[in-house]
């Protein structure tokens, strides 16, 4: 294969490449189509093309040619439609019958059912896929200059056959001569690293614009390689970051004054509205980091009811990130979360699956990035199963794997782990990188080892030595950005052209750190080395340690397990 990869997204789409040289995947930036070229902000995820279509009624004498069955597979001839960011632009002040935001559920389940209309002509979901995949694969051709002929799909899990048969023929139609399948929940776990060489449990959160769905797959080595697995249970709901966008403008304008109405055959209502959601969605997606962020956008003076008795109130709102927590309480958002986590146990245990042992969490989707929805899935799973840091770029990066046939390149280590130390005359925590970012596992028991001196920072004989280790996220360098959450449940962006001394430190076993006794106690005085600590990783991502009183020449531990590594 020549490990291209297609993420069909309801919202967004993705088109990843294998970088041979450095074996990896990269997101195809379409700077034609895309959501914002040589974007810096993740959370805009730049790179990826938004999922809508504007088909164009007027075609040039090209177009009309390149639409023929045998040319189109052979050549892309003209412009069809608008797609991704020019077919939103198109489409902001105003909805064309011809626009249609998101095809990808109507070709799962209703293909032939019509959707948009060209003047007195009516188009059908399968047209309108086509007609964007054809106008994507023109983009990569002219940016790329490859025509894409091999290519690997990433599909829905309740996608039936008939929503890959659909792909296939659209596929065929626009010239790609070979395409593979894979489940999504599978190209996650091979986009946030997981090997295929072990049976695993693994539990895919997706959380995007329009829906959240959990999924508890099998991922089973054999199947997953074949682009496979099992689901063992799965739970949706109609919940997304598009409805939650509305919980938030109608608590705002309600606290602004503003009376909310949506009015489909009034232009400046529409106008207004669209610009109040986007607004929205600025202040939602910046809390997301600060404390509070200001909301400043003036309707109609018909939609402002303002206080007769203070005619100058000003309009602005500073909205706080409490703010926002408590209207998704309010509408039950993390109670809903809950719910369905209790469903997928319920519905395991019909199948003999205990869903507490699941062995990882992958996080999908860019609402998963809203406050408390990670730390809920942390203080459920714990820290070192909840994989989070490429929610848009997972699924495109797994199917670029596969594709590739790269299943070799999984299983490393994600952050630099250190451990930590004081400083004898400062008492200033000091950190000490044992596992880099990058390490593949298992490693010897011995990967690390050196010989300490107890700091008997108080002055006193030293009678016991603590194990303290922390994850260190750090950028990774190159164009790659990634979100990291510190200790308090806060969430981190890093990576492209940030200060490379950006460094996100959690302390992982402070409050329960490993021990050990010092019999004899270590002298103040003594400035010879009392201790050699070696640290490996075993073959399930423990960090474990071995230790040696050099005085006593006795095992203090032994490859005992410290700390889970991510």
């Amino acid at each position: 294969m020549s490990g291209w990869a297609l993420d069909l997204g309801t919202t967004n789409t993705g088109m990843a490449r294998w970088d041979a040289a450095e074996a990896r995947p990269l997101l195809v930036e379409l700077p034609g189509v895309c959501r914002k070229p040589g974007g810096e902000d993740p959370l805009e995820a730049p790179r990826m093309v938004p999922s809508a279509t504007h088909l164009l009624e007027e075609l040039d004498f090209f177009s009309r040619i390149g639409k023929w069955g045998f040319i189109n597979r052979r050549f892309f001839l003209g412009r069809h439609a608008l797609i991704g960011r020019p077919a939103l632009d198109r489409n902001r002040l105003r909805i064309y019958p011809s626009y249609l935001p998101g095809f990808k559920p109507y070709l799962a389940t209703e293909p032939l059912r019509p959707v948009v209309r060209v003047g007195s002509r009516s188009y059908t979901a399968r047209d309108v896929a086509q007609t964007f995949l054809r106008e994507l694969l023109a983009e990569v051709k002219r940016v790329t200059g490859e025509r894409v002929r091999e290519l690997a799909v990433a599909a829905p899990v309740d996608a039936y056959e008939g929503y890959r048969a659909e792909v296939q023929r659209i596929g065929k139609n626009l010239g790609i001569r070979k395409m593979r399948f894979v489940d999504e929940p599978v190209a996650a776990a091979m986009g946030y690293g997981l090997g295929t060489g072990k049976d695993r449990l693994v539990l895919v959160a997706d959380f995007g614009g329009g829906t959240f769905h959990l999924a508890l797959i099998a991922l089973a080595a054999r199947e997953a390689q074949a682009g496979r697995c099992r689901v063992v249970a799965k739970v949706g709901r109609p919940l997304g970051g598009d409805l939650i966008d509305r919980w938030l403008m109608e608590d705002f304008s309600r606290r602004l004054g503003y009376q909310l109405r949506e009015d489909a055959t009034d232009d400046v209502v529409v106008f207004w509205y669209r610009l109040m959601l986007a607004e929205v969605r600025r202040v939602k997606e910046a809390v997301y980091f600060k404390e509070s962020e200001s909301l400043g956008l003036t309707p109609p003076d018909h939609y402002r009811r303002l206080d007769a008795s203070d005619p100058g109130r000003p309009v602005r709102l500073e909205v706080r990130r409490d703010d926002v927590v408590e209207v998704l309480k309010k509408k039950g958002l993390y109670e809903t979360i809950e719910g369905c986590l209790g469903e997928i146990h319920t519905q395991a245990r019909t199948q003999g699956v205990d869903a507490d042992k699941v062995d990882e969490v992958l996080m999908v989707g860019g609402s998963t990035l809203l406050p408390g929805i990670y730390p809920l899935f942390e203080a459920r799973f714990g820290r070192s199963r909840v994989r989070a840091w490429q929610p848009f770029e997972a699924v495109a990066y797994g199917a670029c794997v596969y594709s590739a046939n790269a299943y070799t390149q999984s299983d490393f280590i994600i952050h630099d782990y250190a451990f930590v130390t004081h400083d004898a005359q400062t008492h200033k925590p000091e950190y000490t990188v044992i596992v880099p970012r990058g390490t593949r596992f298992p490693t010897g028991g011995d990967f690390w080892k050196r010989k300490l001196i107890p700091t008997c920072s108080l002055g006193e004989p030293e009678t016991m030595f603590k194990l303290v280790i922390a994850e260190i996220g750090s950028n990774w360098g190159g164009n790659e950005r990634h979100f990291v959450w510190d200790a308090a449940g806060a969430l981190h962006t890093l990576g492209a052209r940030r200060d490379g001394d950006e460094r996100i430190i959690v302390p992982l076993n402070e409050s329960n750190p490993a021990l050990g006794r010092l019999d004899p106690p270590h002298s103040p005085s003594d400035r010879a080395p009392r201790l050699e600590i070696c640290f490996g990783v075993n073959d399930e991502r423990w960090l474990c340690a071995t230790v040696l009183d050099l005085k006593t020449r006795r095992w203090l531990m032994r490859e005992e397990p410290v700390v889970r590594l991510l």
